[in-house]
This record gives structure tokens, sequence and C-alpha cells, in this order.
């Protein structure tokens, strides 16, 4: 029956030695087409889809001899408002409760608890009569129905317990997510147009709120603060009360310009420190994408030529008896540990990854070693210092500026950096003021603080003019922190394209050379 089958034709020596090298210049060529439709061919269709469609209106508007009104008209977005309407039965249902609500504001719901509560209350909207339930914290019903019929709402119900309390202190009072820098920025711009306009603080309170509708627990922190306005508490007091949702530096400058009278000059000022911060973080994640997604390309050429392109040569090797050497033998073998363990190894190195950011952020004792040593790596110690030093220089200049005590501002310092080894050095900072001595002494002969930086310190306390030494000090460690991050990319860039030319050309170079002792056996 094995007579009757036909043979398979076996490939040539010449044919063999040729294919895996037949196989990598198809794994190029295919990788250069794929880059090319993503990146030029694919434009290309979308710039003569566009270029057709605006020749297709430009003849339509030409043809129909459309005047500007007509334009206007037809390009103009017209947004229906959306009118509710409910069932007889509900609204009387409401009503009821309506009438219940009444007769407890003249009781017991009149009486101001000492400490806020979380207050669940259901009312309709003006113009569009939509009926929704919300929270908001309070010190009692009657504040709160107060606070609501004064922005238009028709107010049926409001109600508190304690499970109330309980599911939303995390969202309200004492953990609001964080303001992002950038959503920051925007919100104190914003907030000194309005002011500078001449609106009062609560109108313009009011105005950012109705422009976060999507957003329902910022919507929710801003009804908070206007509600604190309306009871006739600071502006730094109705902040403060929304957890950690605006930062400490904020809060105490806002505090600090209500004595001074200063207000709009501070959000000002603020909005330009946020700006700048933002500017260095940005560019520091810019110079840190591009190496990233070289490595990453790097150890997937890499993963690829071992899991895939090696066997084949593997194979040959076996068919042809070759002579393999200790370095060949050693790509062999990496080779196939890789290709059967290759989802092990990924799930080991995620877990890794996860357990040191774990660590990182749990941990005070790891997280101080592990910056530690991040500090004394090349490159790497002068963009932490940098960065670490202007973010101090300009938030302590700007309390300075603002006659923030010298002790909260030290308080504040140490709550902006996540650093262990600069919030030790504010610490001791607090201990040397209290101690009556020179703030410059906590930052003398210390490795994480540079001399240029220590003497400038000791300049602006000598002068009496610290708040103007301080900004000096921060936009020299500003430039010099964008210099080092510029330079990071060209630096960067021709290491890792070293880094994968000298591993791959290993590679190739060592499933290369047995081929040669085959190729003089077939002679």
């Amino acid at each position: 029956m094995n007579s009757m089958m036909p043979e398979r034709k076996k490939n040539s020596p010449i044919e063999m030695l040729i294919l895996p090298f037949y196989t990598i210049l198809n794994i190029i060529v295919f990788a250069l087409k794929g880059f090319k439709a993503c990146f030029y061919d694919l434009w290309i269709i979308i710039f003569n889809s566009l270029s057709y469609k605006l020749d297709r209106l430009y003849q339509g508007t030409k043809e129909e001899s459309l005047s500007s009104d007509d334009i206007y008209e037809r390009t103009r977005k017209i947004k229906k408002p959306k009118v509710y309407h409910y069932s007889d039965r509900k609204l009387a249902k409401l009503e009821e409760e309506k009438a219940l609500l009444l007769q407890d504001l003249q009781e017991a719901g009149a009486t101001r608890s000492k400490t806020p509560h979380i207050y669940l209350f259901t009312v309709k909207e003006p113009g569009t009569g939509r009926i929704f339930t919300s929270t908001m914290p309070g010190f009692s019903k009657l504040d709160i129905n107060s606070f609501l019929l004064n922005e238009g709402y028709e107010v049926y119900s409001i109600k508190t317990n304690s499970w109330l309390d309980m599911l939303n202190q995390k969202t309200t009072f004492l953990g609001n997510r964080r303001m992002s820098t950038k959503d920051l920025i925007f919100w104190l711009t914003q907030l000194s147009t309005y002011i500078k306009a001449g609106l009062t603080l609560n109108e313009s309170i009011k105005i950012l709120t109705n422009q976060i509708k999507s957003n329902s627990s910022r919507e929710r922190a801003f009804q908070s603060i206007s509600y604190e306005l309306t009871l006739g508490e600071p502006f730094s007091t109705a902040l403060e009360k929304q957890g950690d949702m605006f930062p400490a530096l904020l809060i105490n400058m806002i505090k600090a310009a209500e004595a001074s009278g200063t207000l709009i000059e501070t959000l000002d000022d603020m909005a330009d420190y946020y700006t700048e911060v933002d500017k260095t973080r940005k560019e520091m994640v810019s110079a840190m994408t591009y190496p990233t997604i070289i490595t990453v390309f790097a150890f997937v050429v890499v993963g690829f030529i071992l899991i895939y392109v090696v066997p084949q040569f593997t194979e040959i090797y076996n068919d042809y008896g070759a002579e393999i050497n200790s370095f060949t033998l050693f790509i062999i073998g990496a080779s196939a540990f890789l290709k059967s363990n290759i989802f092990l190894i990924i799930l080991i190195i995620l877990a890794i990854i996860l357990g040191i950011i774990i660590a990182y952020r749990s941990v005070k004792l790891f997280r101080t070693y592990f910056q530690i040593l991040l500090m004394h790596i090349p490159v790497v110690k002068n963009i932490i210092i940098y960065k670490e030093l202007t973010i101090f220089a300009k938030t302590f200049a700007s309390l300075l500026k603002n006659n923030v005590f010298i002790t909260e501002s030290m308080d504040i310092l140490s709550k902006i950096t996540n650093n262990e080894i600069y919030k030790a050095i504010l610490y001791r900072t607090i201990n040397n003021i209290v101690k009556g001595e020179k703030i410059s002494e906590a930052f003398k002969d210390h490795w994480a603080v540079p001399d240029v930086a220590y003497y400038m310190i000791v300049t602006g306390e000598s002068t009496g003019r610290l708040a103007d030494m301080m900004q000096k000090v921060s936009e020299y460690y500003q430039e010099l922190h964008r210099n080092i991050v510029s330079n990071l990319k060209a630096f960067i860039e021709p290491i890792m394209i070293s880094f994968l030319a000298i591993v791959v050309g290993g590679i190739i170079i060592a499933v290369i050379i047995p081929m040669f002792g085959i190729y003089g056996t077939i002679q």
C-alpha cells in the first residue's frame, strides 16, 4: 500500500539553504507593505474621499447660487429641546411627596446639623420638565430646599439617612476624584474670566456647573460649592469640603487671596502655574513615548525571530547533521524555551510589573528605596532632580508671594510631591524653622540638592528676597529639565537602533554560521 502512495518531492540542498532566507525576505517585504498600507495608502484614500466630497459641495453651491443666509441655515445645527411628559398617576404621587416635604420643612426639616449629611432629592427641571433624582451635601432639608428653589427647580422630596452618608461620603466630602490638570486649568481660566466680566463668584460657579452637565460627580461638587457660597462660607472653605478634588496648594493660595483681596490675580497665577506643570509633564511623556515604542518593537522583532524563524534553521541542521557551535546552540535553546513557555513568560512579566506598581504605591519603604535607585542612574537622576526642584521652587515662590506662612507652605510642598527623599528634606526644613534655624540648612550637603540650588536659596535668605530667588531657581531648573528631555530623545534613538541591530544581527550570524558547514559538505 505504501508503494502505491506518491512519494513527497524532497527539496534540493540549495533550496533548503535558500528557504530560510526567502522566509526572512518575505517577512521584510510584507512588513513594508503593511507600513505602506497604514501610513500611505490609507491617507491617500481618505484625502481623495474628502477631496471628492468638497468638490461635490463646491459644485452644488456653485450651481444653486446659495446666499450666505441659505448656507448658514443649511449648516446650522438645530437642537430641539426634549420635552418630558409623565403620567397623571406619577405626578399625583409626586404632589403627595411635595405636600409631605412642606410639612416636614416646618418641623424637623428646618433643624440644621453640625456636620454635613448627604441628601437625596427629587426635582423637576425648569424648561424641559424633566424629573430626576440626585444627591447633594448639606446641613438641613430647609437649606437644600432653598438652594434648589433658588436654582429654579420644583422640589418634590428631600431625604437623608445613614446609608446615604456611608455610600456617598467617598464621592462627596472625603474622596472626590481629583481634577486633571487640564480640567483645572480650564476651570481656573473660565472662573477668572467670568469674575473679570462683572459676574459674582457664585454666578460664575453656576455657569461652570451648567457647562459640565455630562460629568455627574463634577456637577454635584460644583453644586456643593455654590451651596456653601450661598450659606456665606468662604470660597476656600467650599473647595476644601470637596475632599481631594482640588489641590491643597490651590486651596491655600485662594485662602491667602481672600485675606488680601487678590482673588482674580491668584486665579490667573494658578492657571499659569498649572499650565507650566502640565507642559513639563507633557514634555516628559513625549520624551518617553518614542523610546517605549522602539523598545516594544525591538522585543517583538526579536521574539518573532526566535519563535518562528530560528526553528526553520533548526530543522535544516537536523536534516543535514550540521556541526553547531556553542553560540548557535544557545540561540536554539533560547528559541525552544521561548516557544514552549511564551505565555508563562508573559504572565510572569506582567505579574512582576503589577507587583512593582502595587508595592510602589502602597509600601513607603519600597517606594523610598526604588526612588533612591532611580536617582542614582545616570541621566534618569538628573531628570528626576530637575523636575522635583522645578515644582518645589515654583510652588514655594508662589506661596511666598501670596503671604502664606512658611510652616503652611512646607506642609503644602510635602503634599505636592510623591518623592520620599524630597518629602524628608521638607519635613527637616519645618523642624529647622520651629527651632529657629534657616531654611537652607536642610538643603545643605544633600546629594539630592545641587550646589547651585543650595547657594541660590542661601542668597535669597540673606538678601530677604527668597520668593524672587526661588522663582529664578524654578526657571533655571525648568530650562535644564527641558534641555535634558529634548536631548534624551536624540540620545535614546541611536542606542535602541544599535541594540536592535546588534541583537538581530547576532541571531542571524548565529544561525548562518552552521550553513557554511552544510554548504561545504554538499560541495
